[in-house]
């Protein structure tokens, strides 16, 4: 039996980030991978897809992703090789609540990550049925690809297929795409890229998949239907658990993954569990924080990370980014706010960009404390990004728009927002 600080099962951003920063303090760290370090977000979802984001051709976009992937994996493997870090390349099982395979700990840390969520509908295991991972590694440009499920894979995927020339048709059960983002942000994108070429469905169920072609219910309770040679299941992502987790005693659900409290403990004592397994906040970089804040509960250390304030992207062409709440949750909280409201087509960096469509959104309450902000336009993100830490800070409205803006920079629609 080997001994070890710290077990960690799972190499993603969330595994390898608690491996890297526990051997940095000190801690003796065993971590188990069974497939490529890196996790869903290097192999498979957020660097593949960015490739193909910022790619101007399909056959560019694989032959990019050719070459990052295994570049970034490469560099995981150098974090995992500080001497205080031993990587077992097998799939990890608990024994007991402090033993997985032949290793034991008095700390474990499960970062398994997420799985594509399929519908349970007929035909959804025909050949032209594929997930993000299989979208990935198509060999050939799709003539007519039909996406299911307006989410954030969706979303990402429908943008850049209808950039490389395919022909895509969009079915989402809900009202409205991406219900993560502010309604009227989410509204103004989609019809953006309606004028674009993608042809959305909206309050329309799935019925059957058969011969790839895709039945429909629309809003109206008829049936449609639409012919497709690939069809994407984007349908979201559920936790990846495992049946051993019950011989070590810890609580978990299939759909809510392993059950935690708002330290990521689990209900064993010196198990936890980050990023998507936990079904928190399924964000690479809310793993990567929830492993730091979990090593520091194991070395005694306090941190000021804020969990309640994780700003998200969504990388469409325009690309969408948000923090905080959307105004129909302040609404329905009943929470006093103000909106102010800036636009891509007023700033000079963006008209020099020939970037013009977007909008941004900023909450505040009565007192100039920001609430969040939701926008979509180009590199939303960032600006986004900006007001997360000035949320964290408890900057208020009038001091935002004391600080100084560099010009002409994209920044600028920010602080108009706060004038």
């Amino acid at each position: 039996m080997t001994k070890a600080d710290l077990i960690i099962i799972g190499a993603g951003p969330g595994g390898y980030r608690a491996a890297e920063y526990a051997a940095k303090q000190g801690l003796k760290v065993t971590i188990f991978e069974g497939a490529e370090v890196g996790g869903t977000c290097l192999n498979v979802g957020c660097i593949p897809t960015k490739t193909y984001v910022h790619s101007a051709t399909f056959a560019g976009a694989r032959e990019r992703m050719a070459q990052v992937v295994p570049q970034l994996r490469q560099g995981v493997e150098g974090i995992l090789s500080h001497p205080n870090i031993t990587l077992v390349r097998e799939k990890a099982a608990f024994v007991d609540a402090h033993t997985v395979n032949d290793h034991t700990a008095d700390n474990i840390i499960i970062a398994t990550g997420s799985e594509t969520k399929w519908l349970p509908i007929e035909g959804a295991n025909d050949p032209q049925v594929v997930d993000s991972t299989g979208l990935l590694n198509l060999e050939t440009l799709p003539k007519r690809l039909c996406i299911i499920g307006a989410g954030v894979i969706g979303m990402e995927f429908a943008s850049v297929f209808n950039r490389f020339g395919s022909a895509v048709t969009v079915i989402e059960f809900l009202k409205e795409c991406l219900p993560a983002l502010d309604s009227d942000i989410a509204k103004r994108l989609r019809k953006q890229m309606e004028k674009e070429g993608i042809s959305f469905n909206m309050q329309c169920g799935v019925k059957q998949i058969a011969d790839g072609e895709v039945f429909f219910e629309n809003k109206k309770g008829q049936t449609e239907r639409v012919e497709a040679d690939v069809i994407l299941m984007a349908t979201g992502r559920k936790p990846r658990v495992q049946a051993d987790f019950a011989k070590a005693g810890i609580d978990y659900d299939e759909r809510q993954g392993v059950k935690v409290n708002e330290h990521f403990d689990t209900n064993v004592k010196g198990v936890y569990a980050i990023g998507d397994c936990n079904a928190r906040q399924m964000l690479a970089h809310a793993a990567e924080m929830q492993a730091v804040h979990v090593v520091n509960q194991i070395l005694g250390k306090t941190d000021g990370i804020r969990f309640d304030i994780m700003p998200a992207a969504i990388f469409t062409s325009p690309e969408a980014a948000c923090v905080g709440p959307t105004e129909d949750q302040l609404k329905a909280q009943g929470i006093a706010y103000e909106c102010r409201k800036s636009f891509w087509r007023a700033n000079g960096k963006a008209l020099a960009m020939g970037e013009t469509e977007g909008m941004l959104k900023l909450f505040v309450n009565p007192v100039g404390e920001i609430l969040g902000c939701h926008a979509y336009g180009a590199h939303s993100a960032d600006i986004i990004q900006e007001v997360s830490v000035l949320m964290c800070k408890h900057t208020t409205l009038s001091e935002l728009a004391d600080m100084v803006h560099i010009h002409p920079t994209l920044s600028e629609i920010l602080k108009s927002a706060a004038e």
